[in-house]
C-alpha cells in the first residue's frame, strides 16, 4: 500500500515570483511571512514583493520549533489579520509554520531554501520543557511548496552538507520502515543518490546551478519517504539529543546517522543493499566516510554536548522507543552514543 500526501509543488529558477498567485489560488489575501532571525531580511524583502499580500513578518523561528515561539506567532498572527502563511527558509522555518496550521489550520506556502525535506512532510516536531515531541496530522502538511535552486546558491557550504545529510538520514530510515513499501523505496535511494552526486560538487563548486538543483530534487524525495512511512531510532536519538540537549539538528541527525544505520546493519541487511551500493561500502562506515570527505561534523562532543550527559541521552531514547527493526537496547544505545560523541568509525 502507498498514502501519498496531497500538495502543489512548483519546481525551479524562478518560481519564487510564484508566491502572489499561489496565495491568491488558495482564496487567501493576507500572508504572514515567516523566517529565522538570520534571513529577516530576506523575509521583508519577500513581504515588500507580495505588496498588499503581505500582513507581515514574524522572524524569530527557533530551532526544534518551541512552543512558547509558536504561541507568539498564534498572536502575531490573529494581530496581523493574517489568513495564510508564507514559510520563507529551513527546518526551523518550516516547523513554525507546520505548528500555526496545527493549531489554526491555516494554508501554508512553503519556500524552501536548504534541502530539509519536512516541507513535504504531515509531521511536527517541537519541543516543550526540555522535551521534543512529534505530532502526524494532514493539516501539518504545506498546501505548497517552492523550489527555486537560485535561493540555494548562498547557502552556506557547511550548512548545505549538514542540511543534505539530514535529507538523506529521512530516507535511510525509510527503506527499513514497518510500513514501508516498494514505492517509497525506490524515492529513498533515487534521493540519497541525488544528494550523494550533489552534495559532492557543492562542497568544491557552491554556485553550481546544477547541483543545487539535483540538491533540491534529492531533499524532495527523502522528505516525501519521511512523510509516507514511519520513523526509527536514527529520529528517536536525534529528537532527544536536540530537545532535551539543544544541539543543532541538522548537525546532529549529520553526525548520529552513521551510528544508527551501523546499529541496524544486520537486521536490516537486505533493505539496506540498495544504499550500501551506492557508497560501495557496509552502509554505517560508508556513510561515515561520506560525511567526513565532505567536511561535515563527526562528533557529538563538537556540538557542545558533555560526555557526563551520555548515560542520561541514553535513558531518554530508550523511553517511548519508537518501532526499530532491532530491539533498542539500552547498553547498546549508550554504546552508540559514545561512538558518536568521539566521532569513531561505527562499529
Amino acid at each position: 500500500m502507498y498514502d501519498i500526501n496531497p500538495g502543489r509543488v512548483l519546481f525551479g529558477p524562478g518560481t519564487l515570483d510564484a508566491v502572489s498567485d499561489e496565495i491568491r489560488r488558495l482564496g487567501a489575501k493576507r500572508a504572514l511571512v515567516l523566517s529565522t532571525p538570520f534571513q529577516r531580511a530576506d523575509a521583508r524583502k519577500l513581504a515588500e514583493r507580495l505588496g498588499p499580500l503581505a500582513a507581515g513578518v514574524f522572524s524569530e523561528a527557533a530551532m526544534h520549533t518551541p512552543v512558547a515561539v509558536t504561541l507568539d506567532a498564534m498572536a502575531a498572527f490573529e494581530a496581523s489579520g493574517a489568513d495564510c502563511l508564507v514559510a520563507l527558509g529551513g527546518g526551523s522555518t518550516i516547523g513554525l509554520g507546520k505548528a500555526i496550521a496545527w493549531r489554526n489550520d491555516a494554508p501554508q506556502i512553503v519556500v524552501a531554501t536548504t534541502y530539509a525535506g519536512s516541507e513535504v512532510t504531515p509531521i511536527l516536531g517541537q519541543t516543550e520543557d526540555g522535551i521534543k515531541t512529534t505530532v502526524r496530522d494532514r493539516k501539518i502538511l504545506p498546501e505548497v511548496v517552492i523550489y527555486d535552486p537560485t535561493l540555494t546558491l548562498e547557502l552556506p557550504v557547511a550548512m548545505s552538507i549538514t542540511s543534505g545529510l539530514n535529507a538523506i538520514a529521512h530516507a535511510v530510515e525509510g527503506v527499513y520502515a514497518r510500513d514501508r513499501n516498494p514505492v517509497s523505496s525506490l524515492m529513498a535511494v533515487e534521493g540519497v543518490r541525488a544528494l550523494r552526486d550533489a552534495l559532492r560538487v557543492i562542497v568544491s563548486e557552491p554556485d553550481d546551478l546544477s547541483a543545487r538543483t539535483e540538491a533540491l530534487y534529492g531533499s524532495w524525495l527523502c522528505g516525501s519517504v519521511l512523510g509516507t512511512v514511519g520513523m526509527a531510532l536514527h529520529h528517536k536519538l536525534c529528537h532527544t539529543l536536540g530537545g532535551s540537549f539543544d544541539l543543532p539538528h541538522a548537525e546532529t541527525h549529520a553526525i548520529v546517522l552513521p551510528h544508527s544505520v551501523a546499529y541496524n546493519a544486520q537486521a536490516a541487511a537486505a533493505e539496506l543493499r540498495p544504499l550500501a551500493d551506492l557508497f560501495g561500502g557496509p552502509i554505517g562506515e560508508a556513510l561515515h566516510d561520506f560525511a567526513g570527505s565532505l567536511g561535515a561534523p563527526l562528533a557529538l562532543r563538537d556540538l557542545g554536548l558533555e560526555e557526563s550527559q551520555l548515560d542520561l541521552a541514553a535513558d531518554l531514547a530508550v523511553e517511548n522507543p519508537y518501532w526499530n527493526p532491532r530491539p533498542v537496547e539500552r547498553d547498546a544505545v549508550r554504546a552508540l552514543l559514545q561512538r558518536a560523541w568521539e566521532g569513531a568509525r561505527p562499529a
